[in-house]
Order: C-alpha cells, then sequence, then structure tokens
C-alpha cells in the first residue's frame, strides 16, 4: 500500500539518524503509509515499541499487522498525552516527516494541490472546523497579507490579498475549487514561475488550515520531555520555515535559536548535534522521488541533561 499512497523521503538517513535499538520505543509522528514505520519495525526486536500518529482517517488502511505497533489517529503535538495513556513516558527516538503525503497532494478532492479539481479544503484532519474556503471567506486583507507574506513567501502578498478579496465579491456562497484560487491568482505569477508562485500560496494556506508551525512548535517543545537521555530526534522538513524552527531548536533547545549559559558561562543545551549541515537527498534519489527535492533531514540526540 505505502508504494502508491506515500513514497518515504530520506528513507535510509532517517533510520540511520534514529539509531535504533532492537528493544526500544520509538514514535513516528507522521505515519501516512506507514514507510518509514515498517522500516523501523524491521529493525526493531520482539520487545521494541513503535507508535505512530496520524489526523488523517485514510492512513488508517496502512496500519501493519504487527503486535508491537499501535497507530494513534491524533495530531502529533498531542503525542505526550496520548503516550500516557498508553504508559509511556520516555522514548528512544522520535521521527517526523513534516508537509503533506503523496497521497494527500494526489486525491484531488483534498485541495491540497494545483494539479487537480477540487474544493478548496486542504484539512488534514477532516475533524478540524475549518477548510481553506472558510478561512479565505473570513478573513480581512491585513490578515491575507500576512498569511501570504509569512507561510507563503510570497513577493508582494498584499496583492494576492487584494486579488482574493476582489474575487470573492463575486463568488456566490458555496465551496471555493482549487482552479478558482488558481485562475484568481495566475495574474499575478512571474511568467516563468508560475507553477512556484501558485504552490507558495497553496502552501500558505494549507499551513494556516492545520496550524502546521504551531503543531511543530508544540512537538519539539514536548521532545525535550519524551525523549531519554541519548535518545534521536530526527526531523524532514520541506520548506525554510520549518528547517528554520528545527534547526534554531536543536541548537538551543528553544524556538529562538539562543543557546543559554549557567553560572560559570558554559553552555546549557538539551541535545548534541548528529548532523552538521542538513542531509539532503542524492540525484538519483531526486529523479524516483521528486517530493525528496526540498527536503532537508536535522538530527539530534537528547544528552545527559535530560531529566
Amino acid at each position: 500500500m505505502e508504494s502508491t499512497y506515500h513514497v518515504p523521503v530520506l528513507f535510509d538517513a532517517s533510520l540511520d539518524g534514529l539509531a535504533l535499538q532492537p528493544g526500544g520505543t520509538y514514535v513516528d509522528c507522521t505515519f501516512g503509509g506507514g514507510g518509514h514505520s515498517r522500516g523501523i519495525l524491521d529493525q526493531l526486536g520482539p520487545d521494541g515499541r513503535l507508535f505512530g500518529f496520524d489526523c488523517d482517517p485514510d492512513a488508517a488502511d496502512n496500519v501493519p499487522d504487527d503486535a508491537r505497533f499501535q497507530l494513534i489517529p491524533e495530531n502529533f503535538r498531542f503525542a505526550s498525552n496520548f503516550l500516557r495513556l498508553h504508559g509511556v513516558q520516555k522514548v528512544n527516538g522520535i521521527l517526523a516527516d513534516l508537509g503533506v503525503s503523496s497521497h494527500q497532494f494526489d486525491a484531488a478532492e483534498r485541495g491540497f494541490s494545483t494539479r487537480g479539481e477540487g474544493e478548496l479544503d486542504m484539512r488534514m484532519d477532516p475533524r478540524l472546523g475549518e477548510g481553506a474556503d472558510a478561512l479565505l471567506r473570513r478573513m480581512e486583507a491585513g490578515e491575507l497579507t500576512h498569511l501570504f507574506r509569512q507561510y507563503g513567501e510570497l513577493n508582494h502578498p498584499h496583492k494576492a490579498a487584494r486579488a482574493i478579496l476582489t474575487a470573492l465579491r463575486d463568488q456566490p456562497e458555496g465551496a471555493l475549487s482549487t482552479s478558482w484560487l488558481q485562475h484568481t491568482l495566475t495574474p499575478l505569477a512571474p511568467p516563468n514561475k508560475r507553477n512556484q508562485y501558485l504552490a507558495q500560496a497553496f502552501q500558505a494556506l494549507r499551513i494556516a488550515v492545520n496550524d502546521e508551525l504551531g503543531a511543530l512548535e508544540d512537538l519539539l517543545k514536548t521532545s525535550l520531555q519524551l525523549l531519554a537521555p541519548g535518545g534521536r530526534l530526527v526531523v524532514i522538513s520541506y520548506h525554510s520555515l520549518e528547517d528554520r524552527m528545527v534547526k534554531r531548536f536543536m541548537r538551543a533547545g528553544n524556538l529562538a535559536g539562543e543557546v543559554e549559559k549557567d553560572f560559570h558561562g558554559r553552555a546549557l543545551v538539551p541535545f548534541d548535534k548528529v548532523t552538521g549541515k542538513a542531509i539532503v537527498a542524492d540525484a538519483e534519489e531526486m529523479v524516483r522521488n521528486p517530493r525528496s527535492r526540498s527536503a532537508r533531514l536535522r538530527v539530534a540526540a537528547r544528552n545527559t541533561l535530560a531529566a
């Protein structure tokens, strides 16, 4: 199922980063098609445990028949609470492959991609109350401008906001579509960068709808409590907003990236770097799996400052 649902990115490097112990307890924060999870299970012994998180109900179709695995159908931002319900206080590794799965991009009716026609929804968890269409209808110009600047890093984001609000005046009630958004924003796109511009706009809406950066922030903070000493934090990100957060947190243990020092001037950092620069896909993987082109993998180990 995994081969058609989602091809795992940086598969070998991410599993190597976890430094798997046969009897350890691990968390796959973004189960999806189960590719990374199956790789982890292959290296675990009979006493190992793996918990997968995914709030997309489609992921339940990919659960392996393995007593060592437990799927928790919730957002990974709540990992600590749900792991406690399963009697887990500490884990030996956390893997997060952020962003949207290949399956979600390919399911046109979900509204994630410019490649198909569907309602402008973009909810990873259909239990969320507001999709992208409702978000656009309620936001004012300043809010939309901030959204496109902050999450999409668009040039002249106010123009995108103005174009959407103008188009909405003539749009009857009812669900907006992906083609409607493309038609609205295409005139603003640089002629030779149309696809990139639209992808950035779609990304901005998706991040806002799913509060992706807020969820990542919660996960990073939670990792400080969840990881046992020596436990590995492995994160694959796909855009600079995520990667900056991960890089700063692994460097300093906080989102500002500012290293705190004790009375004697010694750095108080809760992680030891395992990777220096981010690991990226090689040319062969980029050809085989285009999604890997923007992937950045970082690894850190919880040091002995861990409680």
